[in-house]
């Protein structure tokens, strides 16, 4: 259990690297507010946390609506009275060709892991700022680092994620934490939004080697652990036996 016990935020809290996220930090004695599209699955998730003694509380939340994530933020602030640590988390993953010329989802991931990630900061930097400081956690990927075919607007998305967080670390150091999370391949629903066939198929074998969401999880945790004049910036989670 921690000694000092935070308020975080989790968005994309319904399922994979958010859900074992919530589960870890809720074990370590954290205050949580999830957020996400899928309210049922929240609802469940905060009933196990509140089964084992932990403090969560749940709202829907679409990311790409900016008036919805400073809401999602306000809330936190009404509920336990403010914010240490905001986790952007949500994201999605509609791998295609750009022959395929899918710009719908293009723009979907545009929306989701990119605007999504500034309507966080948006929301909880000037909440952190007043309250003398705060933590600001965005989930990547190794796509920020490294580019596979049918994967370029995914990992484009992810490279600014990546450049994102690090303009804010310059900006606020010495108040705001930054920290960037690069998973490798995970277990998750992700691949799931993929409606191209071909693209499909190679992420299902690219997947083989896949680990649990638990050790993101993990991850975060270290990184929301350190003391205060500690700024864990990146850490990048990859499979043992990955080639990636």
């Amino acid at each position: 259990m921690s000694k000092h016990p935070k308020t975080i935020l989790i968005t994309g809290a319904s399922s994979g690297i958010g859900e074992a996220t919530a589960l870890r930090l809720a074990g370590d004695g954290h205050r949580l507010l999830l957020g996400a599209r899928r309210t049922e699955r929240l609802e469940a998730l905060v009933g196990r946390i509140e089964a084992a003694g932990g403090t969560a509380s749940f709202r829907r939340l679409d990311v790409t609506d900016a008036a919805d994530v400073h809401r999602f933020v306000a809330d936190a602030v009404a509920a336990y009275g403010g914010v240490d640590v905001m986790i952007n988390n949500a994201g999605v993953m509609p791998l295609s060709a750009l022959s395929e010329d899918k710009v719908d989802e293009w723009n979907r991931m545009i929306d989701v892991n990119i605007r999504g990630v500034l309507h966080g900061i948006s929301a909880a930097l000037p909440v952190m700022r007043a309250n003398g400081g705060g933590h600001v956690v965005n989930v990547a990927s190794i796509g920020a680092h490294e580019v596979e075919p049918t994967a370029a607007v995914y990992c484009a998305t992810k490279f600014a994620v990546w450049a994102i967080s690090e303009g804010l670390r310059k900006e606020h150091s010495g108040d705001i934490r930054v920290t960037v999370i690069s998973p490798g391949v995970t277990e998750s629903e992700l691949a799931e939004s993929i409606s191209d066939e071909h693209a499909r198929d190679a992420m299902r074998e690219y997947r083989a080697l896949a680990i649990p969401p638990s050790a993101i999880a993990d991850a975060i945790a270290f990184a929301v652990g350190q003391p205060p004049e500690v700024d864990v910036n990146e850490i990048i989670v990859r499979p043992a036996a990955s080639t990636h």
